[in-house]
């Protein structure tokens, strides 16, 4: 049974598109992540699927329980570990007042260990804490009950780099001992080191279910080649080539064969010649440059109003914050 099962999904706020027709499933054991750029629909998704927004149409399960139901859906989330991408912690708490509330919902079996692994004061007031060290606290309150599965968004946001790291050897860490993960973010770094498969959102349709090598490979091939000649732009102007500088040495994506490549360079004397892995970002701009079909073949409408930021329409909906 798949630790979530998303079923054309949608969810509308009047005429405007928050997601739409969104399926994908999360295995259990696997980093599933949503990657896209912020109003992409990530947290939308998210919220619709734990039941703090009622969807439009569609629906799903999360751990075998229908999320359209609400006493399925409560009892699934007892089981969650949920981050928002804004928490919505009570400023006037000390975190252990407010970790001590959230312990008394699901548990705390984990709490004392990851304390001292995020290196957190709870004695403080949340209101006199840092953006970083809110999001520990939200972090901590995620995972501190060993949640079967685990729902984070954009959960590096405010981390310093040695924290992130952390960050992400206990996701794998409790991946190892069997939950399941969905991680939203616009970092692709993030999501290339830690997520098995990848959902890329685009206006609100899920453009594409991708594994990381294979959103890599669809980025081709970044080519630096110099030559002995004087070299004709439009010479290399050509489909498969992307992204052209011209200059002393000539540079540019490659996405086609690779005996057209050859065939392309022949007609030079070559001097120099780099052919390495494209980064990252080069793939994923793929979903996003003209018009591309989803996964079942179509990119459905385009929009009918502006959708603004996904922040910005679950505050119309109500935080949620304490429903972790």
């Amino acid at each position: 049974m798949p630790a979530i099962e998303c079923r054309d999904l949608s969810k509308y706020y009047g005429d405007v598109r928050g997601v739409e027709d969104v399926s994908f499933t999360v295995e259990e054991g696997e980093v599933f992540g949503f990657l896209g750029p912020n109003g992409a629909g990530k947290t939308t998704a998210i919220r619709t699927l734990l039941g703090f927004l009622s969807p439009t149409s569609g629906g799903g399960t999360l751990l075998g329980h229908d999320v359209t139901d609400p006493v399925e859906s409560r009892r699934a989330r007892e089981r969650i570990g949920y981050l928002p991408s804004d928490p919505g912690l009570d400023r006037d708490r000390t975190a252990a007042a407010f970790l001590d509330h959230q312990a008394a919902l699901r548990g705390e079996s984990s709490r004392d260990g990851l304390v001292d692994r995020f290196d957190l004061d709870e004695s403080r007031r949340i209101a006199d804490l840092s953006r970083g060290n809110r999001q520990k606290v939200a972090l901590v309150a995620a995972f501190m009950h060993d949640p079967d599965l685990l729902l984070l968004d954009e959960p590096t946001s405010g981390l310093d780099p040695l924290l992130q790291e952390e960050f992400a050897a206990l996701v794998r860490e409790r991946v190892d001992d069997g939950a399941s993960v969905l991680l939203s973010s616009h970092v692709l770094g993030e999501v290339a080191a830690l997520c098995d498969r990848v959902g890329v959102l685009r206006d609100g349709h899920l453009a594409a279910v991708e594994s990381v090598s294979d959103l890599r490979s669809r980025g081709g091939k970044q080519v630096r080649v110099r030559v002995a000649e004087d070299v004709d732009r439009d010479d290399f102007e050509v489909r498969g080539a992307m992204n052209l500088r011209v200059g002393e040495t000539v540079s540019f994506t490659w996405t086609g064969e690779y005996d057209a490549l050859i065939d392309l360079l022949s007609g030079y004397t070559v001097l120099d010649l780099d052919v390495v892995d494209a980064p990252l970002e080069e793939a994923f701009m793929t979903f996003y440059d003209g018009d591309v079909p989803g996964p079942s073949g179509g990119g459905g409408p385009r929009p009918t109003g502006s959708g603004g930021s996904d922040a910005s329409r679950d505050a119309t909906a109500g935080s949620g914050g304490d429903a972790r």
